[in-house]
């Protein structure tokens, strides 16, 4: 560059870069998707590779055993003890994904859109509801599911919540990777300028040329791609949990009202016994048994929503339409912000 040329306009150019850039960082925070900044992106893949992964899961599972050992030792039984240990070891992975991986980040943009959207529970309920309890009402009063109910000791309860935890969780693990490929493959570079609008991006946005976007901009990375995943995962297991307290209160309300001390001691054989918290009886009319069954059945009604939610045609179009644009606006936004990689720095 010759002395007098004026570096003023490349100066200016690469401090608007750079703010364009944190802008978008910024608003990828805000949205849940941390893993979208090319930083992040790159620090994460290094942190999910198998050398980092395969020590994490040995230190789980040290813990764990450590912990299933302790509770062993001070008099816990079997069903007790594993629950401790494995409780323990998720405790490890979520500290883990919390922390360094930045999936609480994700969590507190999921909980918070739920709960901005409460409105939209209505209509859940009245879809998913109905039949549900329909169904669910008849095994509440069923003498059989008293019996096994009352007859799971509190560890053995949460095994069994767990378990039906497990399971929701591994069926949306095999359906929200099609609906997030469903969605990066929808966004074509034509159509970005759409899509960011109302964003910290629209700006540059509206200034590209068709050919500035190659034909591969709007691919993500496994690790975006997971992160979405990861997004559509909390955003569900939020609404799901929601319902599960639903229906649990419901449960709660109706066997109070319905189903006598008498009736539960003719179906489980011995009178109602106080509800405990950690040993120590409460002085509420909710017995044990009444408390036990309706935590086993609130907790197969969220199995069974999850499925209901994610193979229903019409409850995915209602519910998810709304969460698809969304998706479809971080690709958009994230195609923009890699032309902004490739632009000036203020280093330059």
């Amino acid at each position: 560059m010759s002395l007098t040329e004026d570096p003023a306009p490349d100066v200016a150019a690469a401090r608007r870069v750079a703010a364009d850039r944190r802008a978008a960082e910024h608003w990828f925070a805000d949205h849940g998707l941390p893993w979208f900044v090319e930083q992040v992106d790159v620090r994460v893949a290094r942190l999910m590779a198998p050398r980092r992964i395969i020590p994490l899961g040995v230190l789980a599972g040290v813990i764990g055993a450590a912990a299933a050992r302790a509770t062993s030792r001070w008099g816990g039984d079997l069903s007790t003890s594993g629950i401790t240990g494995v409780s323990a070891a998720v405790l490890v992975v979520l500290i883990y994904a919390g922390g360094p991986l930045r999936v609480a980040t994700m969590a507190r943009w999921a909980a918070g859109r739920v709960l901005r959207e409460l409105s939209l529970l209505l209509p859940l309920v009245t879809r998913a509801l109905p039949l549900l309890l329909l169904f669910m009402t008849f095994l509440f009063v069923n003498t059989e599911v008293w019996q096994v109910g009352a007859a799971l000791d509190r560890s053995r309860l949460w095994a069994v919540v767990w378990l039906f935890v497990t399971l929701g969780v591994a069926f949306l693990l095999t359906r929200l990777p099609r609906e997030v490929r469903r969605v990066e493959a929808g966004v074509q570079p034509e159509e970005v300028l759409g899509v960011c609008t109302g964003t910290p991006l629209a700006g540059v946005a509206a200034t590209l040329r068709a050919g500035d976007l190659p034909a591969e901009a709007t691919s993500l990375s496994p690790t975006q791609r997971a992160n979405l995943v990861l997004v559509l995962l909390v955003a569900q297991a939020f609404q799901v949990l929601l319902l599960v307290l639903a229906v649990f209160a419901f449960f709660i309300g109706f066997g109070l009202l319905a189903i006598a001390p008498e009736v539960i001691e003719a179906w489980v054989g011995h009178p109602p016994t106080p509800l405990q918290l950690w040993g120590i009886p409460l002085r509420i009319p909710v017995s044990d048994e009444l408390f036990q069954v309706a935590a086993f059945l609130s907790a197969f009604a969220g199995l069974y929503f999850i499925v209901y939610a994610v193979s229903d045609a019409t409850y995915r179009e209602q519910f998810f339409a709304e969460l698809d644009a969304e998706l479809e606006q971080a690709v958009g936004v994230r195609a923009v912000y890699r032309t902004l990689l490739d632009g000036p720095s203020e280093d330059t």
